[in-house]
């Protein structure tokens, strides 16, 4: 009771101390030790089950049942050996803020103000504002991500939201037609009472679905049969997309910068598989996948923490606190000699530290998937040159790049090519006024016509994640009451004042967000790093793969070794060395990248 008490106490001083100075404006000891009291908060009254699920029985164990006990299973069940559903594909998206704030508005609120005239009046880039510290890779890596975290599943096509547009709209029908989010099955009859929920048809674990898929029959159309290998395609094309096994620039979202990485990555599971069987040549086809998949997940959730993250927030505070997260205060460099010196993930990182769901069963959550929506990363135009000498080789608008076009350039421009245009060239700043123009008018591979900007502002809407201030209130800061509070752009604040009729407290969480000033070096708005303080290690905190079975027992020495001495650089030059010229010197591969002319 007294811990418990310290606790709070503690978590609210660093609460005052932040609304009152702002973290990311203290001494770097004192701005640590200040996120570590959000986190506490965070953790405490800002998780939220959205119940369980309406099943007749339990999962049961697949193959010979104890495969699952030592290795990630193909649906994430069995991640939590006494909830085996938590976390799996198919169950629901948690909250992050109270149930009862979670009621969408209903119509014509939901429609106001029109998400049409959101996107045109607010969003639309007229010039490109690049995001100087960070290059295109770094646009790539996230939607990657995203595709391993969680997806709503396909939209339904019944009954789509009916979007009044102006007459001088240019878009091809009137009104706008807005897909719904897929309902959510698990329901069971006679809870209209309360909040709507959905469920994720991706596993929730990070456990690099967006490569191996979410269920069985998938992962098998992947998997070569042979060495615990991935099936690798042609040099001119990606290897097979889990989601669409037969054909993956069916997919939406698909473009050249998810193939490449998906190649990069399928690649390295390969090597992983070569490296296992050099000292476990016994080892059937089933260990070595299992032990290369566990490998290069954690690999991917390490670039994540210490590489993309500091990269996009570039905060001293978050330097250190982002690598504090995989190794502790005590660093990189004692872990590697002795390993953990403490339980404590303070102390010595979360992984292999005791597995924790502070209370509630794991899930991504709804707001989390808001704050993610940074479109505005995505270049309008590419242009691709030569690793060897810099010489221009093509120049592509982002439609060309996307979709079965993806393929096409793929086969006519080799991978370190590729990853070259990616690593010169910067991504855009996550901002009003920056959202690209493609995806405002993006043809969907079926064919369909959609304002991805639009769709976003109203997808958080239907969805009952809180408006701006509402959604402040509830992550434990003020809101802002005048427009010109929100934004230090008063062309901005004038704008934002006329699409929401001078009332700040209906601004869209997106909007408020792209609004804000950041943190001194943040690629995003410290609004959305409120949700990311909390869940970016709950994700590693409640995978009994990063904590309790993070072993040698479990992974092999050798497994965790790999991950532990390599990065995103290193990955890049195993598979692809010519690339070596432009990283020498780049000390995180999500940063400009040298020009090798």
């Amino acid at each position: 009771m007294a811990g418990s008490l310290l606790s709070r106490v503690f978590s609210r001083a660093t609460e005052a101390v932040d609304h009152r100075v702002g973290w990311h404006r203290l001494p770097l000891p004192l701005g640590l030790v200040t996120l570590i009291g959000l986190r506490k908060t965070l953790r405490r009254e800002n998780l939220y089950d959205t119940g369980a699920l309406d099943v007749a029985a339990p999962p049961t164990p697949p193959g010979d049942g104890r495969r699952h006990l030592v290795t990630r299973t193909a649906d994430g069940t069995f991640n939590d050996l006494t909830q085996p559903a938590m976390g799996s594909a198919g169950t629901r998206f948690g909250r992050n803020v109270p149930l009862k704030h979670t009621f969408p508005d209903p119509e014509p609120a939901v429609l106001t103000p029109n998400p049409r005239i959101v996107s045109r009046e607010l969003l639309t880039r007229e010039t490109f504002q690049p995001a100087t510290t960070l290059n295109v890779l770094a646009a790539a890596w996230l939607q990657f991500m995203i595709r391993d975290w969680f997806s709503h599943g396909k939209s339904e096509t019944e009954n789509p939201w009916q979007v009044p547009l102006v007459e001088d709209d240019p878009w091809p029908e009137h009104p706008m037609r807005i897909l719904r989010t897929r309902r959510d099955p698990t329901r069971p009859p006679g809870s209209n009472g309360s909040p709507p929920t959905y469920v994720n048809t991706e596993t929730h674990w990070w456990d690099a679905s967006q490569i191996y898929g979410s269920d069985a029959a998938y992962q098998a159309k992947v998997r070569s049969g042979e060495g615990g290998k991935l099936i690798v395609a042609s040099d001119s094309q990606p290897p097979v997309d889990p989601l669409v096994p037969e054909h993956p620039a069916n997919v939406p979202g698909f473009w050249a910068g998810l193939a490449m990485l998906h190649s990069l990555f399928t690649l390295e599971h390969n090597a992983i598989c070569d490296r296992l069987r050099s000292e476990y040549p016994s080892w059937s086809d089933d260990d070595l996948f299992d032990h290369a998949r566990l490998i290069n997940a954690a690999l991917l959730a390490k670039i994540h923490t210490v590489e993309w993250t500091t990269g996009i927030l570039g905060h001293p505070t978050m330097q250190i606190g982002m690598r504090a997260n995989w190794w502790g205060v005590a660093g990189e460099r004692l872990s590697k000699l002795v390993g953990r010196i403490s339980k404590s993930e303070v102390i010595s990182g979360i992984p292999g530290s005791p597995t924790d769901h502070y209370g509630v069963p794991y899930a991504m959550t709804e707001e989390f998937v808001a704050v993610y929506r940074m479109h505005p990363l995505i270049p309008d135009d590419f242009s691709f040159r030569a690793v060897a000498g810099d010489t221009l080789l093509q120049e592509r608008a982002f439609p060309q790049i996307a979709g079965p076009h993806a393929l096409g350039l793929m086969a006519e421009v080799a991978m370190p090519d590729l990853l070259y245009s990616f690593g010169i060239a910067h991504p855009g700043a996550i901002t009003l006024h920056n959202f690209p123009r493609a995806l405002q008018h993006f043809e969907r591979p079926d064919g369909g016509v959609m304002d991805l900007a639009a769709t976003d502002i109203l997808r958080s809407r239907e969805l009952g994640v809180p408006r701006y201030n509402q959604f402040r209130k509830l992550l434990h800061l003020p809101p802002v009451k005048t427009f010109e509070a929100m934004t230090v752009n008063p062309t901005w604040a004038e704008e934002l004042r006329r699409v929401y009729d001078g009332d700040v407290d209906r601004v869209d969480l997106t909007v408020g967000m792209y609004a804000e000033n950041p943190p001194r070096g943040f690629g995003f708005s410290d609004t959305a790093f409120r949700i990311f303080v909390l869940m970016a290690s709950r994700r590693l905190n409640s995978d009994r793969f990063f904590t309790v079975d993070y072993t040698p027992r479990v992974y092999t020495q050798i497994g965790l070794d790999w991950i532990a001495d390599n990065d995103m650089s290193s990955v890049l030059l195993r598979h692809y060395p010519a690339l070596w010229p432009a990283l020498r010197g780049v000390k995180n591969a999500f940063a400009p990248w040298s020009r090798t002319a």
